[in-house]
């Protein structure tokens, strides 16, 4: 069986007429203005963990952006909840989302981070309402190390009980792809032409592709040895990839 990957959900044309029920995941790292709105136009269920609160109230507070002078901007991104053991997201950002009714629940379970608070939050959802969401992440690719690790770490976890998990950055869109065949519809104009499969959490796996630049035919791919990094997408193209074991595949983005 061949599983389809689409990436639609970053194109602004398209955001509103996609029927594939979505959830935002805001963490606290940067994004710009055009990410943000692209992603929430795309997104049914909206949520921050923790500090992501803040980084949603600033960024609708200071940016020039011409569609964010009005002074009631920041009421039209509300998002259904903020969680987390709230270390990071301070008192004006909290009074501001309780004043007006947006849930902030404080989780002070030091086992799971904020994103995965949110995470079982949506579960939650969906058990009540029998709905299954894709989940994108804002952020969780940059910044500390650590956490950038956690991220990789926690959405190959998450490959055994989601269908769908991806993460964005302004630079960036990854998920895994999980043991089998993957066929990876390319907007080209929304990617940028580099690409890569890192084979993380796995001894090693064995890859063929086609549609990219420098493909892989049968070929073991390691972090002790071969890594396709800088690889490039073919322009018309989509991607397929046949895997041995879980690896994650992320694509650039360009400028929006």
């Amino acid at each position: 069986m061949i599983v389809e990957w689409c990436t639609q959900f970053l194109d602004p044309r398209a955001s509103k007429d996609l029927d594939i029920p979505r959830a935002l995941i805001i963490l606290n790292q940067p994004f710009s203005v055009s990410l943000l709105k692209t992603l929430w136009a795309a997104s049914e269920w909206r949520s921050c963990a923790d500090g992501g609160g803040n980084r949603l109230y600033d960024v609708l507070g200071t940016s020039g952006h011409p569609d964010l002078r009005n002074s009631d901007i920041k009421s039209r991104f509300l998002p259904d909840m903020v969680k987390g053991d709230f270390d990071s997201l301070r008192d004006d950002v909290r009074l501001y989302y309780t004043s007006l009714n947006v849930p902030v629940i404080h989780d002070s379970n030091q086992d799971s981070t904020d994103l995965m608070k949110c995470v079982q939050a949506l579960e939650e959802k969906e058990r009540l309402t029998g709905r299954e969401f894709d989940i994108v992440i804002l952020g969780g690719l940059s910044g500390r190390l650590d956490q950038t690790v956690h991220t990789l770490s926690y959405l190959h976890k998450l490959r055994k009980t989601r269908k769908r998990v991806f993460t964005v950055t302004d630079d960036n869109v990854g998920w895994v792809l999980d043991e089998g065949e993957h066929l990876i519809h390319i907007n080209h104009d929304v990617l940028g032409q580099t690409c890569g499969l890192l084979p993380v959490g796995i001894d090693s796996t064995i890859l063929t592709t086609t549609g990219l630049r420098w493909n892989l035919d049968n070929t073991e791919s390691s972090f002790d040895g071969l890594v396709s990094t800088s690889n490039h997408l073919v322009p018309g193209q989509d991607v397929t990839i046949k895997t041995s074991k879980p690896i994650w595949w992320c694509a650039e983005l360009r400028e929006h």
